[in-house]
């Protein structure tokens, strides 16, 4: 097989939640496989850090402002990102948030604030961008462990995450026909902004391992091949799928 099937010269791309974590991983890795890359966040200097790392690689890249809670601010970013090389190929719905607590504290403004930013802002992000988007065209969704299983504290994220598999499923079948193909990636237990309370607990952090079959939490780069693969002619027959990148939990349980 040819190493060409999995380059993404020629692409561009749009990355949420792009400032930090795994989407600047992604975004990242996307440039090093040769897409122009445009990265969307909230706030302008973390989203300036993330660009000047990438453009230290040789990427084409820039970057927008906006928050994926903001319907109109989608439409405006997707629409900027779209006219800066007259396409848009690839779209990676990373933007995300996460706030955990016990169920039965959780409250509407809570409730709110993570399945808008997770789900909502994720559907409509995709919709902006697949009506750009030509035939072989690729939607990755970030989707979690959560999008399988339930983990206790995580109700909204995972109400939010698992939503996104079942979107991800459908907007497969119904975008086939489009020649858009949407899948998405399940990161397991990796240590980012997001994440980092858990991992101040040496007890949480051996009790995970002891469930990870590979013995070790993600590290980010570790997101780059399957993210890649989805997004090139690689994975052409695939659609509608979520590749868990997890050591191997899922399959232990």
């Amino acid at each position: 097989m040819s190493t060409a099937m999995f380059s993404l010269t020629g692409k561009v791309s749009l990355v949420t939640g792009a400032a930090r974590g795994i989407g600047r991983a992604l975004a990242l890795a996307l440039g090093r496989a040769g897409a122009a890359v445009v990265l969307l966040g909230r706030e302008a200097a973390t989203l300036q850090a993330a660009r000047s790392e990438l453009e230290a690689e040789n990427c084409a890249v820039t970057h927008v402002v906006a928050d994926v809670g903001d319907l109109a601010a989608i439409a405006a970013a997707v629409d900027a990102a779209q006219q800066w090389r007259g396409r848009l190929d690839l779209l990676i719905n990373n933007a995300g948030i996460e706030e955990p607590g016990a169920s039965l504290t959780v409250c509407e403004a809570l409730w709110d604030r993570v399945v808008d930013t997770n789900l909502k802002g994720a559907f409509f992000c995709a919709q902006a961008a697949a009506r750009h988007m030509k035939p072989g065209s690729s939607i990755v969704n970030v989707c979690s462990l959560t999008s399988a299983v339930g983990v206790p504290g995580a109700a909204a994220y995972g109400a939010s995450k698992s939503g996104l598999a079942g979107l991800t499923r459908t907007l497969a079948a119904e975008w086939a026909s489009l020649g858009i193909r949407v899948n998405g990636i399940g990161p397991g237990y990796f240590r980012t902004a997001l994440t980092e309370s858990f991992y101040g607990d040496e007890n949480w952090q051996r009790a995970m391992l002891a469930k990870i079959p590979l013995g070790r939490f993600g590290r980010l780069e570790d997101l780059a091949g399957a993210t890649v693969f989805l997004c090139s002619d690689a994975s052409a027959y695939m659609t509608g799928q979520i590749l868990y990148v997890d050591g191997g939990y899922l399959a232990s349980i």
